[in-house]
């Protein structure tokens, strides 16, 4: 089993170059820890809390990584650019990465985004999907013509290709069935998201699957997005991710997250996230994740090590004690492989 990590915001009170050194000491170690995807994703004129662009922050971060790592986006939100710029953005963050890029991408949740950009949030599949179509053909293509309901190009050289062939792997991220049967349609592999149950999940990956095959299209394993706390006991790691995690989860909802009610997120938070977040001591987390391997093909593991608020001396203790007790130990587990279907 493979591990990685999603590199989030941090809030806007704290100093950008302190911001910046804390992204470079999670970036260090994690990889002393056994991590080996560094992903990062993507939020404009985001309340109370700052995103750095991923685009540029990853172009940085290439720098510093191990040869065994790669980087990716989780997730781009994608109808917000321009699909000509950002496949040459991506490209080259391909060629500066030699070819350890991963594009997650995805449509968002946040409508005042799409307005910002003066784009249609209610057609936002439908751009994504283009954009996903036109992409593809810029990093494949010598030329390329295009007419579709958003965007042309007219018989245009390429210039810019990406290391990897023909493309980077596209990570598609999905919260419910119709965006989970995009996701099979038009990326590589559907990106499961942190706020659904193991249920919720095998039930998603049931209907990827079947797309999939009907399509004639290759089945990966999926990229699984859990929060994760390890403590002396589970009591203690559930009231230490209550501490770190509440205020969070409570600004998701009210920005529209559609998976998170905020009453209860506000009134029953730990009755709400105990059913998809790892807890416990390092012996009952590495039985849960066996567990899911045991259940679901998935691989990597994506965890968040830092929340809001957290310095960097408290974010490498966490990816220490992930790294020793979890990372480690459970290298060589295997998830279980896609189920034939019955001839």
């Amino acid at each position: 089993m493979e591990f990685g990590i999603l590199m989030g915001d941090q809030p806007v009170s704290t100093p950008p170059e302190e911001h910046l050194d804390l992204m470079l000491r999670k970036v260090e170690a994690a990889q002393r820890a056994g991590f080996t995807y560094l992903t990062m994703g993507q939020h404009f004129l985001y309340q109370d809390f700052r995103w750095f662009q991923p685009i540029p922050l990853l172009a940085r971060l290439a720098a510093e990584l191990d040869d065994d790592v790669r980087i990716g986006t989780t997730v781009l939100i994608g109808p917000l650019h321009h699909p000509v710029q950002l496949a040459e953005d991506l490209a080259t963050l391909d060629v500066i990465t030699k070819g350890k890029l991963v594009v997650g991408i995805g449509t968002g949740y946040l409508e005042h985004e799409y307005d910002v950009f003066d784009r249609p949030y209610k057609k936002r599949y439908g751009l994504l999907e283009e954009q996903i179509e036109l992409m593809t053909r810029l990093w494949t293509q010598d030329r390329v013509t295009f007419h579709g309901k958003f965007w042309n190009v007219e018989d245009r050289p390429t210039h810019l290709h990406p290391i990897q062939k023909p493309r980077p792997p596209i990570w598609l991220g999905a919260m419910k069935e119709q965006g989970v049967r995009r996701a099979a349609r038009h990326g590589d592999v559907w990106t499961i998201t942190p706020q659904q149950t193991l249920e919720q999940v095998e039930a998603l990956i049931d209907l990827y699957v079947d797309e999939r095959r009907a399509l004639g299209l290759p089945l990966t394993k999926f990229p699984l997005r859990r929060e994760l706390q390890v403590a002396d006991s589970f009591d203690e790691a559930l009231s230490d991710f209550a501490r770190v995690a509440r205020g969070k989860y409570v600004s998701y909802s009210q920005q529209g997250m559609g998976l998170l009610d905020q009453e209860r997120v506000e009134r029953e938070f730990l009755e709400n996230v105990k059913d998809h977040v790892l807890l416990g001591s390092g012996e009952q987390v590495r039985a849960q994740i066996t567990e899911i391997a045991g259940r679901l093909p998935v691989g990597p593991l994506l965890v968040r090590p830092h929340w809001p608020g957290m310095d960097a001396a408290q974010t490498e203790a966490y990816l220490e004690r992930v790294g020793r007790e979890i990372v480690e130990p459970l290298a060589d587990l295997e998830s279980v492989d896609f189920v034939e279907p019955a001839s």
